[in-house]
């Protein structure tokens, strides 16, 4: 099985093009809902939250509230590297999990869509990284859209590794600046190259 590491900065459309996948025939996962899950009440995620910012990190269930870690990691660098630190090694094992357990039931290509893969250094875990990336106006108007707030985006932009380096680390890279048809034909195109490029018989 072709496993595919899928990443891109803040609304760069990474999700759209995760969907499109899917409906190619990937097997797609993300890696912000084992997050979720691991910063569930009982979780791994949400003992690290607690150990590391303290009871002002939990919700009233006792799970890691996201948007006060968001608060906190994103004002504050180093607090920032401490978090992934300890969260970063158990999204890898679990996507290493799903991975496993989609080429037993026959997957021809597994996607796992996560937005920190160059960050976290893990390009080696996949056989190839789809990295998406868009002008930051457009980004930034799509997270508007979508209610959050330009000082928030600029922030978490600027958390993350830039268009120009990441596109060096990446194996494929769409550009999404047109329309859903053109961002859907580019996904297709790289979908068939692909399949094109595995050996005969898998």
């Amino acid at each position: 099985m072709l496993r595919i590491g899928l990443t891109g900065g803040l609304a760069s459309g990474k999700s759209t093009v995760a969907r499109i996948l899917a409906e190619l025939g990937a097997v797609v996962f993300d890696a912000d809902t084992i997050v979720e899950e691991l910063y569930s009440p009982g979780g791994a995620g949400a003992r690290a939250a607690k150990e590391l910012f303290g009871d002002a990190a939990l919700d009233k269930l006792g799970g890691a509230d996201r948007g006060r870690i968001a608060g906190i990691v994103f004002a504050d660098a180093e607090k920032r590297r401490q978090l992934e630190t300890r969260i970063h090694p158990l999204v890898r094992k679990e996507i290493a999990r799903r991975f496993q357990r989609a080429e037993r039931e026959g997957a021809a290509v597994g996607v796992a869509e996560a937005s920190q893969i160059l960050e976290a250094g893990s390009e080696s875990d996949y056989d190839r990284v789809l990295l998406i990336v868009a002008p930051e106006p457009e980004r930034l108007r799509r997270w508007q859209a979508d209610g959050g707030s330009p000082e928030d985006a600029r922030r978490r932009i600027a958390a993350q590794i830039s268009p120009e380096a990441a596109r060096g680390r990446a194996s494929d890279v769409i550009v999404n600046d047109g329309s859903p048809g053109v961002l859907r034909q580019k996904t297709e195109e790289v979908f068939r190259r692909w399949i094109a490029g595995r050996p005969r018989g898998a």
